[in-house]
Formats: structure tokens, C-alpha cells, sequence
């Protein structure tokens, strides 16, 4: 297991800095088909994953692999344009490294999105989820190791995980704005293979009502390092034995595509208030 330390992160904030003179409080992680979001960043630097010192590379379509550091809604933001799995072959500290990196950079307020499969029978493909609270289904944590105390107390509270103040705000948003809004427990699960039927019926019984293959451990590392965070789930599919039907990533980046303008309403009148 790789020990990231300190250092590591003042290396990588140190190359982000050379290239601009933001100080973003915003952090954004965009999932699979919600790299639009990037599009709305004003006055962006770009800067390549691979070009940031011990940053991993992003390997799945849908996910562009660049760091984005610019305005939105008038608040400064990093925004990381596609994220890192373990499925892909990193362990659960690197996942999560850029939450490390974003924190040093000045980030109090995190919100991470994704795609996720629905498991509430109430839910509907195109529909938007808050996360209130997850299951980490992994089997792995990226605190497991020697504490820095310089990141993080040894035994950090997930009792509020997910904000329930940001949770709140983006209630009224999408109350005002008329846009529909889910409310439930995401479940990361370590992947690449969608689940199979029985254990879908197995988080539905656990209280699950999405289900993934990221988010938990930049969560984990986020509160770890005392940032607020907002999730949102984009509900790209019904989970394996809801639908007759099989799953594809094709479905996934298909719906996220439909759904663009009411996320993107939401996230960006979100982003002023946070």
C-alpha cells in the first residue's frame, strides 16, 4: 500500500500554484458523463492529470483526466474533470490524493458527482440524488495505515458525512427552480462488473438506494481533513434484475447527456451558496 505523506501534497500543490494564482474554497469531482460542468468554469487553467506530480491518470471514457482551476458563479473553484477508481488498479489513498491536494490548496467545501445505478424502485433513470449518508461496500479505506496528523485526527466522525447545511441549500434550490430531486444512501462498491441481481435485492435490504464504484473514499479523506460535502448522484440506470434488461457504460453516458441542463441548473446555483 502506497503511504502518501505531507510532502507528496505541497509537490503537487506547489506545480498547481506555478500555474495559477487562485486560491479556490470550492473543490468539484465530476463522474462519468458530467464533465459539462467544465464548460461553465470562466477564465480556466487546464492542466493535465499526468503533469501533476503523484497525481495517477484517469483511464475510463467519460472521464477527461484534467484539473480545471478558474471562476464559477463568481467563486473560485478546482475542479477535477473525471476522477480515479480502484477498480482501475490504484488503492484507495491514491483515489483520493487530489482531495489531500485540494485541501492544501485552500478548499473547505467539497462536491463530489457521479453516475450510479438505482436500486429505489421510486427512482427513474435521468433523476437526481442527494446523497445523504453511504455504505463503503469496497472493502478498503484510504486512512488505513500511520495517521498524519498534519492531514487529519487518527478516528474522524462520519456521523454527518454528507452536509446536512448543503443538503438543505440545495433543497430550496431545486425546490425554486422546480427541478425533481432524490434524496438517499449510496452504496460504493469496489467494481468494474455491475451487480448481479441478488446483490442488488442484498443493499436494497441494507438501505441502499444507488449504487457506484466511487465517491467513498474521497468522502472518507474529505471529512478526514474537516471539508464540508455535497453529494449528488446522477441516476444513469436501474440496477441489475430491476429492468429486463442488461447494463452498458454506453446507457450511462447516455442519460447523463439528457440530464445535463437540469445538473447543471442545479450544481451551478448551488455553487454561490455553498
Amino acid at each position: 500500500m502506497l503511504t502518501l505523506n505531507h510532502e507528496m501534497v505541497q509537490e503537487a500543490c506547489a506545480y498547481i500554484r506555478g500555474k495559477t494564482s487562485r486560491s479556490p474554497e470550492i473543490g468539484l469531482i465530476l463522474g462519468s458523463g458530467l464533465g459539462i460542468l467544465a464548460d461553465s468554469i470562466e477564465d480556466a487553467v487546464t492542466i493535465r492529470y499526468e503533469d501533476i506530480p503523484h497525481f495517477p491518470k484517469s483511464t475510463v471514457e467519460g472521464h477527461a483526466g484534467e484539473l480545471m482551476i478558474g471562476s464559477a458563479c463568481g467563486v473560485d473553484v478546482v475542479l477535477m474533470k473525471g476522477r480515479f477508481h480502484m477498480y482501475e488498479g490504484y488503492g484507495p489513498e491514491l483515489t483520493a490524493f487530489p482531495v489531500r491536494v485540494m485541501k492544501e490548496l485552500g478548499v473547505n467545501k467539497l462536491l463530489v458527482t457521479n453516475a450510479a445505478g438505482g436500486i429505489n424502485t421510486s427512482f427513474n433513470p435521468g433523476d437526481l440524488m442527494l446523497i445523504s449518508d453511504h455504505l463503503n461496500l469496497t472493502g478498503r479505506n484510504p486512512l488505513i495505515g500511520p495517521n498524519d496528523a498534519a492531514f487529519g485526527p487518527r478516528f474522524p466522525d462520519m456521523s454527518e458525512a454528507y452536509s446536512r447545511r448543503l443538503r438543505g441549500i440545495a433543497k430550496g434550490i431545486a425546490e425554486e427552480k422546480n427541478i425533481p430531486l432524490q434524496e438517499g444512501v449510496y452504496a460504493g462498491l469496489l467494481g468494474p462488473n455491475y451487480e448481479t441481481p441478488a446483490e442488488i435485492v442484498m443493499l436494497r435490504t441494507m438501505g441502499a438506494d444507488a449504487v457506484g464504484m466511487s465517491t467513498v473514499s474521497e468522502v472518507i479523506v474529505a471529512r478526514h481533513a474537516g471539508i464540508e460535502v455535497l453529494g449528488i448522484s446522477c441516476i444513469s440506470n436501474m440496477a441489475a434484475g430491476i429492468l429486463d434488461q442488461p447494463l452498458c457504460h454506453d446507457e450511462v453516458m447516455e442519460t447523463t447527456e439528457q440530464v445535463r441542463e437540469k445538473f447543471l441548473g442545479l450544481v451551478l446555483s448551488v455553487i454561490p451558496q455553498m
